[in-house]
């Protein structure tokens, strides 16, 4: 059973819509692809699936592909987390069950995941896949490119490479961390200036005697 939001991803060009206060309605869970939005064709269907599969009985985790035709007024943070309650993916007593939804409507998608998968598949390394393997293809109008690329990355983090894409995704976004931490903010530049031009005063001031 899904029973948290992992990364709240990103759209790929709009801001997170609000959220709504009508029920909502989900799409039936029908396979390991539910495809919604009828975006992926037949062959690209059964191609996914056989890598699920796959997954599923290699490491018992269960990660399904949704795309949806609408989040109906509400985010996609919240509707992935109500999908994930409404479809209970994953062995009960391991919460290993994960969905990458793909809201294209809305240009939204989210990896959500179950307690049992956040040491393997972290926020790091979901914002890493978003970010580089799925954003880039879907911004080319690839948007079935973008959920087979992702999906294999996901799968390769849970089939037990999760350190090296880990080690990805720190190398990633540190130096983007480290610049922001090195960055003085506009109110301490100010503050300096100010503390130096009084310096200056006083010392005109004193005749330069305590200066």
């Amino acid at each position: 059973m899904l029973v948290r939001a992992s990364f709240a991803v990103v759209a790929w060009f709009v801001l997170v819509s609000p959220g709504a206060a009508q029920t909502l309605t989900f799409p039936a869970l029908t396979g390991r692809v539910v495809d919604e939005a009828s975006i992926l064709n037949e062959t690209a269907r059964a191609a996914l699936t056989e890598e699920l599969a796959a997954l599923e009985q290699k490491t018992t985790d269960q990660l399904v592909v949704v795309t949806l035709k609408s989040l109906q007024g509400t985010s996609i943070d919240d509707y992935g987390y109500q999908l994930g309650r409404r479809w209970q993916i994953g062995e009960k007593d391991k919460n290993n069950g994960a969905l990458l939804i793909v809201a294209p409507n809305e240009r939204k998608v989210r990896i959500e995941i179950g307690y049992g998968l956040e040491g393997t598949l972290t926020d790091a390394i979901s914002r890493f896949i978003i970010e580089n393997s799925i954003l880039p293809r879907f911004r080319a109008d690839d948007v079935p490119g973008g959920i087979k690329r992702g999906t294999e990355d996901i799968i390769q983090v849970l089939s037990g490479n999760a350190e090296e894409w880990q080690r990805r995704a720190s190398q990633s976004f540190a130096p983007d961390t480290a610049r922001r931490d090195a960055q003085v903010p506009p109110w301490m530049v100010i503050i300096i200036v100010l503390a130096g031009a009084g310096f200056l005063i006083f010392c005109a001031t004193a005749g330069g005697a305590f200066c």
